[in-house]
């Protein structure tokens, strides 16, 4: 389940960079009272590391009270989660919470840059007692959500179902990677097909490899 913190960093974040340059279009500039002088630059976002302060958003305490840290049993475990492990308990795997953090702010921090730039976000879930949660949250945001049986095909073969003028999506983000415990969700791989990057939340079972921005956790 998302977080109720990161469901919040998300709308809110998203709603200010969506009329953020709006919002600096209507301050009145002060003219320059020497005009042979060069007016500088607005900063560019790209050179700085932490530009939207998400570093802030949440803290290591945060992922722990929501649980982030627990994973599947010891047998489910996918060989290629194993570097994202602090140990395990009681047959449980156990996340290591500062790398999920660093994951996290990295991929928040990179919607935060598509968002500024007016790009195209899709959120994804599969589980239906989120589904209503999750496209209320896409909805407030100004984005888009598909919680329902994703059939393969739709963005690899999109000029053909839906007409030569098709804009895919700038970003997807998977609130889990998964159909099911066995398989993996479908558009994880349609996009990175067509190199959309993504974001998933990635479970012990789950494999990391065709997601470019992983954030281990429950």
């Amino acid at each position: 389940m998302l977080p109720r913190y990161l469901r919040n960093s998300i709308k809110n974040g998203g709603l200010y960079l969506r009329n953020n340059s709006t919002v600096a279009q209507t301050v009145p500039q002060k003219e320059p009272e020497n005009t042979q002088e060069s007016v500088p630059k607005r900063s560019n976002p790209l050179e700085h590391p932490d530009y939207f302060h998400v570093h802030n958003l949440f803290t290591v305490k945060d992922l722990f009270d929501a649980r982030v840290h627990f994973g599947h049993k010891e047998g489910s475990l996918n060989e290629y989660m194993t570097p994202y492990l602090y140990g395990s308990r009681l047959g449980h795997l156990i996340f290591d919470l500062d790398i999920t953090a660093d994951h996290l702010r990295k991929a928040l921090n990179f919607t935060a840059h598509i968002a500024y730039r007016g790009g195209i976000i899709c959120f994804f879930n599969r589980n239906a007692l989120n589904a209503h949660l999750v496209e209320r949250t896409a909805q407030e945001c100004g984005e888009y959500a598909h919680t329902r049986f994703w059939r393969g095909g739709i963005f690899t073969n999109a000029n053909h179902q839906f007409g030569a003028i098709t804009r895919l999506p700038d970003l997807c983000i998977f609130l889990n990677t998964q159909n099911n415990i066995l398989s993996q969700h479908t558009a994880v791989r349609d996009s990175a097909k067509m190199l959309i990057p993504t974001i998933g939340i990635v479970d012990s079972n789950c494999n990391p490899n065709l997601v470019t921005y992983p954030v281990p956790g429950q």
